[in-house]
C-alpha cells in the first residue's frame, strides 16, 4: 500500500479541471501544468499548484514525456494521472514515471503497450475467445487485393496505434484500396508518430457499444455495465448514454461477461473501457481496449453513484475494489452530450475566439463539467471540446428531456458552437426511439438536420439587441440619462443600427412615439410589438399579446440574444446616420464598409417600399440596400466596383407625395 500525497494531473482543460476535484474532495494536493496557450483556463487556478510547458504547441507541452516528469519532480509530486488523451494511453509515458518513482495512475506499461497496438490487442482477444472481427495487418510489399478478399468488402482501414478517428478510412470497393492505405498512413503518422495500419471488416451503420471495467493489483475485476456511443461524427463520438438502449437483457449480460473476459485476460488494473460494435442482430464484435479513463465517464457515474477518478486513485494506492464497486447497480438513465467549438454545418471544421459567456443553468440531474470560462480563448492548438453537459434522470425520456432543455437554455457567447446539431439530435425520432446507429449523422447531416433561424426570431433578436444597446448608451450618457430608450419627442425618422450576423446585415430602426414603439428590421415592419423594458442586459417585448424576455450580452461590438425562441449573435458595425443638414433629403446611406457588386436603378426610375437598389458586398457576403418606401430615384451616387464606406450615400430617393 502507498499514499498518493501530491498529484500532478498531466492534461487540461475540462477532464484536468475534474480529476483535481476529486483529488482535492479525497485530501490529495494537486499539480496542474500548463502551456502558454492555457494559462488562464480555470483548471490551473483551481490546482494548488501550477506548471509552466513553454509554447504552444501539444508536442512541445503536453506531449512532452521529459517536460511532464520534470514538471512533477520539480513540484514534488508523487504521482501522475493522465487524464485522456495526450499522454494517457502511452507506454513510454507510464515507463518513465515508475523510472522516476511515480506512481501512474493507469494500468502497467505493458498493459498500455499491448492494447496500444490494435492488432496484438485483436490477437490477445481472439485468443481469450472474445469474438473479433475478421482482419489483416498490413505489410510493406504486401498484396492488398488478396489481404482485402480475405476480410471482405466494406473493409475498414485503421492506424495500428492512436485513436480519435485519425487514420480510419472506409474502403467499398477494391480500386479505393490503395490510396486509403496510403492516406490512413500518413494521417496516422502525423497523429500518432507511426504510420502503420490494417485492415478490418467493416459492419455497415452498427451500435458503437462499450462497457467499463474496473480492476485492482489484488487480481478483482468487475464491469460497470455499458454505455451506448453510437452517434458519432468523423468517428468520434457526440452523445454518449448508459444504460444502452434497445439492448436484449441475454446480450447485455453476455457484452459484460465478454468485457470482464478481455480485462482478465491482460491482468487489467485500474478504470479501462472495451470497445464494441453490435450489428443488426446483435451479434457483437472486440473493437479495442482504452487503457484510461473516457470522455464519457460521467454517465457511468451517475447511473451507479461512483466517482470513477477516486476508484482510479484507489487502486493505485493499492487498495482492493470495495463492495459499492463490485455490487454496483444501475439506477435510471443518464445522456451526454460533448459541447463543441466548431461549425457542424460547414464540416465541423473547429472554431476559436475568446468566450464570453458559457453558462447552463442548474437543474436537478444535470452536471456540467467544463474546460473554459467567460473570457477564456479557445485556441486551434487543441480539441475543440468545450465541456460535457450531463443530465440523470429515472428514464431516458425524462433523461433526454432534462439535457435538451438545459442545451436550448444555455448561454453560450462567443465561437459558434454545436449546441443546435445536439438539441436536434436529441429530438430526432430515430434517436428518441433508440434506433440510433454509427450512420445517424451521415443520414441526416447537420446542414438537414438544423433547421436555419426562423427570419421573426432573427428580426426579434436583432430588435431587442438594438433596444439593448439604445440603453446601454442613455445609461452611460452624461446628460439625460434616464430618457427612456427610443425616446422621441417629436415623430422624427427612425434612429438605426446595423447588427450583422453570420447570414448577412439587418438594419434595425426603432423610436419609441407617445402611442408606442415604431420598429422596422430588414425593410420590414414589427408589427404588434409593444417594448415593455430595455436594459443593456434585458429586453421585454409583447409580441401578440406574449411577453418574451430578451436576455442580451454586449461585449464591445459583440451582440448576444437569447430568449425562448433560441439564440443569435450579432455584431454591431455601424449605427445608421440620420440624414445630415449637409446631405440631400432622402439619402440612403451604405449600412457598412464595402464594394458595391450592382445598381439595380437609375435615376428617374420609380420603385416601391423594399424594391432592391444596391447590392453591396461585405464581408463575405452580399447585402442588399432597398428603398424604404415608394418614390423616385432623383440621384444614383456609386457604381459597380466602387469601394464605399460606412454610411456613404448611395442613393437619393425622393418620396412620391401621399405615397
Amino acid at each position: 500500500m502507498r499514499t498518493i500525497e501530491k498529484l500532478l494531473v498531466a492534461n487540461r482543460a475540462e477532464i484536468a479541471a475534474r480529476i483535481v476535484r476529486t483529488a482535492r474532495s479525497m485530501g490529495i494536493a494537486t499539480v496542474a501544468v500548463h502551456s502558454d496557450a492555457d494559462a488562464d483556463l480555470p483548471y490551473v487556478r483551481l490546482a494548488d499548484e501550477a506548471v509552466r510547458l513553454p509554447g504552444a504547441s501539444p508536442t512541445e507541452t503536453y506531449l512532452d514525456v521529459e517536460r511532464v516528469v520534470e514538471a512533477a519532480r520539480r513540484s514534488g509530486a508523487d504521482a501522475v494521472h493522465p487524464g485522456y488523451g495526450f499522454l494517457a494511453e502511452r507506454a513510454g509515458f507510464a515507463r518513465a514515471c515508475a523510472e522516476a518513482g511515480l506512481c501512474f495512475v493507469g494500468p502497467s506499461p505493458e498493459v498500455i503497450e499491448a492494447m496500444g497496438s490494435k492488432v496484438a490487442a485483436r490477437s490477445l482477444m481472439a485468443d481469450a475467445g472474445v469474438p473479433v472481427l475478421a482482419g489483416e495487418t498490413v505489410h510493406a510489399g504486401q498484396d492488398l487485393d488478396k489481404a482485402a478478399d480475405r476480410v471482405g468488402f466494406p473493409l475498414l482501414v485503421k492506424a495500428v496505434f492512436g485513436g480519435g478517428g485519425r487514420g480510419m478510412r472506409v474502403v467499398r470497393a477494391p480500386d479505393q484500396l490503395a490510396e486509403a492505405v496510403a492516406s490512413a498512413g500518413r494521417e496516422a503518422a502525423a497523429a500518432f508518430g507511426d504510420g502503420a495500419v490494417f485492415l478490418e471488416r467493416y459492419v455497415e451503420h452498427p451500435r458503437h457499444v462499450e462497457v467499463q471495467v474496473v480492476g485492482d493489483t489484488h487480481g478483482h475485476v468487475v464491469h460497470l455495465f455499458e454505455r451506448d456511443c453510437s452517434v458519432q461524427r468523423r468517428f468520434q463520438k457526440v452523445i454518449e448514454e448508459a444504460p444502452a438502449p434497445g439492448l436484449d437483457d441475454a446480450v447485455r449480460r453476455r457484452l459484460g461477461e465478454a468485457a470482464v473476459t478481455a480485462a482478465r485476460a491482460i491482468a487489467y488494473v485500474g478504470a479501462g473501457t472495451v470497445e464494441f460494435v453490435v450489428d443488426r442482430e446483435d451479434r457483437f464484435f472486440f473493437l479495442e481496449v482504452n487503457t484510461r479513463l473516457q470522455v464519457e465517464h460521467p454517465v457511468t457515474e451517475l447511473v451507479t453513484g461512483l466517482d470513477l477518478v477516486e476508484v482510479q486513485l484507489r487502486v493505485a494506492m493499492g487498495e482492493a475494489l470495495p463492495p459499492v464497486v463490485t455490487d454496483a447497480a444501475v439506477h435510471g438513465h443518464a445522456v451526454e452530450a460533448r459541447l463543441y467549438a466548431e461549425d457542424a454545418a460547414a464540416g465541423f471544421v473547429p472554431t476559436s475566439g475568446v468566450i464570453d459567456r458559457l453558462a447552463v443553468a442548474p437543474g436537478p440531474g444535470l452536471r456540467v463539467d467544463a474546460g473554459y470560462e467567460a473570457g477564456s480563448a479557445v485556441t486551434t492548438h487543441y480539441d475543440a471540446m468545450l465541456g460535457k453537459v450531463v443530465a440523470w434522470a429515472p428514464t431516458r425520456d425524462e433523461a433526454i428531456h432534462r439535457l435538451t432543455r438545459a442545451l436550448r437554455g444555455a448561454e453560450l457567447h462567443g465561437p459558434p458552437t454545436n449546441r443546435d446539431l445536439l438539441v436536434a439530435v436529441l429530438e430526432h425520432a430515430e434517436f428518441r426511439a433508440g434506433r440510433a446507429d454509427t450512420g445517424f449523422l451521415d443520414r441526416h447531416p447537420p446542414d438537414q438536420l438544423v433547421a436555419p433561424v426562423a427570419g421573426g426570431t432573427r428580426r426579434l433578436h436583432a430588435l431587442a439587441g438594438a433596444l439593448a444597446r439604445q440603453a446601454d448608451r442613455r445609461g452611460r450618457a452624461a446628460v439625460q440619462g434616464t430618457v427612456p430608450s427610443g425616446w422621441r419627442n417629436v415623430r422624427s425618422g427612425l434612429a438605426h443600427e446595423v447588427l450583422a450576423d453570420r447570414e448577412g446585415a439587418l438594419i434595425v430602426g426603432y423610436a419609441l412615439l407617445p402611442d408606442g414603439l415604431v420598429a422596422e428590421v430588414g425593410g420590414e415592419a414589427v408589427a404588434g410589438t409593444r417594448l415593455e423594458q430595455a436594459e443593456p442586459s434585458l429586453v421585454v417585448l409583447v409580441t401578440d399579446g406574449v411577453a418574451r424576455r430578451f436576455r442580451v450580452q454586449l461585449v464591445d461590438e459583440r451582440v448576444h440574444v437569447d430568449s425562448p425562441l433560441g439564440a443569435s449573435s450579432f455584431r454591431a458595425v455601424a449605427r445608421f446616420p440620420l440624414p445630415g443638414v449637409a446631405e440631400d433629403h432622402g439619402s440612403l446611406h451604405a449600412p457598412l464598409p464595402g464594394t458595391i457588386r450592382s445598381v439595380l436603378v437609375a435615376p428617374g426610375d420609380a420603385v416601391r417600399a423594399g424594391d432592391p437598389l444596391v447590392v453591396l458586398e461585405a464581408m463575405k457576403m452580399e447585402h442588399e440596400v432597398r428603398a424604404p418606401h415608394e418614390g423616385v430615384v432623383r440621384a444614383v451616387m456609386v457604381a459597380e466596383a466602387d469601394q464605399v464606406e460606412e454610411g456613404a450615400v448611395l442613393v437619393v430617393l425622393e418620396e412620391v407625395e401621399g405615397g
